[in-house]
């Protein structure tokens, strides 16, 4: 089992409610989220892409700077990166930190005029998603590459310095058909949303049967569970804190008559299956809080698993039964939650879950170089206690990165 946090990389402070703003989007900031991270129990986080934000790659490669154990889910865009470039890139990194980088794929909308890409329709953009993915794996396991394609080429190419094994595993997410095809064939990892249990029992099935029907030459697929989980020492808490939070967020809508978040209602599938949710009931399964997205709540916060910590992670290990092997939660205020939420699941998890698809233990990895000022920060912690409502439209996760 894997077990991954969530660190914000945008410029402006504030998202999905964080209460950061001294020191926001510093290096010293996102490195103290991900230290905190270290120490109670996660093994990494991912970090969100989009036009407008910092780079992700380069944030990733700060943080793992200044961590020892830490690994950066750094999400990053077929089209921003060439093939060739992104292979190198992330085979350094990889070396130089260990052998600690993650990767999440993404094919989500984004302002690719702006970094000169072109938006083509889906089945131009996943397929070069397929074509990207499938041609990174062969320029870090095989030498001399020549490969011409429908969207990209190289011509006896070779990645310095060699990856370990595979390389860096692959996340990806997307519940279109098409973005199916590519997680069947392609990826190490498909990420879901926080739909309900038989929402995702029936999204494994039929990925399952595509790696069959596909013919997937590929070590088996699994599956990954992005969601916010809102964790309190009672149920009562939990409920009271979360409406309180969505009422803030209705409020906040109301005044300012905005209905950005309307803009999730369009071709993203994945979205629209969470956004329908909220019809069913407020509730679903035993603690799935829907209500979230009606008020601008997007991607992983437009649903949010709500209740004690044995509630939660009972929650989570019903997904668990169901074939999740990695999961990637969040809540807000980050620096507050990172400490909480990992206190209060993961130890809990562990105990239960057998360690099926666990990351390599980093201390049996090969010797290799790690980039150096690994324990600055180390002894630094601020917990925040308030949180602020937010409309942020989320840029990322499965299908985007967030």
């Amino acid at each position: 089992m894997t077990y991954l946090w969530y660190i914000p990389n945008t410029v402006q402070p504030g998202h999905r409610g964080d209460d950061a703003v001294d020191g926001y989007g510093t290096l010293d900031h996102s490195t103290e989220l991900a230290l905190t991270a270290e120490r109670h129990g996660w093994e990494g986080a991912l970090i969100g892409t989009g036009w407008g934000r910092p780079d992700t790659f380069t944030v990733a490669t700060a943080i793992a700077a200044r961590t020892t154990t830490f690994r950066p889910l750094a999400a990053i865009r077929p089209g921003y990166w060439q093939p060739a470039h992104f292979a190198s890139a992330a085979a350094t990194l990889d070396h130089l930190s260990g052998g600690r980088l993650l990767i999440n794929i993404v094919s989500g909308k984004d302002n690719l005029a702006a970094y000169g890409d072109v938006e083509g329709d889906q089945a131009q953009r996943y397929g070069r998603t397929k074509e990207f993915m499938r041609l990174v794996r062969r320029l870090w396991t095989e030498e001399n590459v020549t490969f011409n394609g429908s969207h990209f080429r190289v011509e006896g190419s070779t990645v310095a310095p060699r990856v370990e094994g595979n390389g860096p595993r692959l996340y990806f997410g997307g519940a279109s058909a098409a973005a199916e095809k590519v997680a069947a064939t392609e990826a190490d990892v498909q990420l879901f949303w926080g739909e309900p249990l038989e929402g995702i029992a029936e999204r494994i099935d039929r990925l399952r049967k595509l790696t069959n029907d596909l013919d997937r030459d590929l070590p088996e697929l699994e599956f990954g569970l992005r969601i916010t989980t809102v964790v309190r020492e009672t149920s009562a808490e939990a409920w009271h804190d979360a409406e309180a939070r969505v009422e803030a967020m209705a409020d906040y809508v109301e005044s300012r008559h905005d209905r950005q978040f309307d803009q999730h209602r369009g071709p993203a599938v994945g979205q629209q299956r969470l956004l329908d949710l909220a019809a069913r009931g407020d509730v679903l399964d035993s603690c799935l809080y829907t209500a979230p997205g009606r008020y601008g709540g997007g991607g992983a916060g437009t649903t949010w698993l709500v209740g004690s910590a044995d509630e939660v992670s009972a929650a989570l290990m019903k997904y668990a039964e169901l074939g999740i092997s990695h999961f990637v939660l969040s809540d807000t205020p980050y620096q507050r939650e990172t400490a909480r939420v990992g206190d209060a699941l993961i130890s809990r998890l562990r105990a239960a879950l057998p360690d099926r698809h666990a990351l390599p233990d980093q201390d049996a990895l090969p010797d290799q170089e790690v980039l150096p000022d690994q324990e600055a920060l180390r002894d630094q912690e601020v917990l925040r206690d308030q949180v602020k409502p937010s409309t942020d439209q989320v840029q990322s996760g499965p299908g985007k990165s967030s």
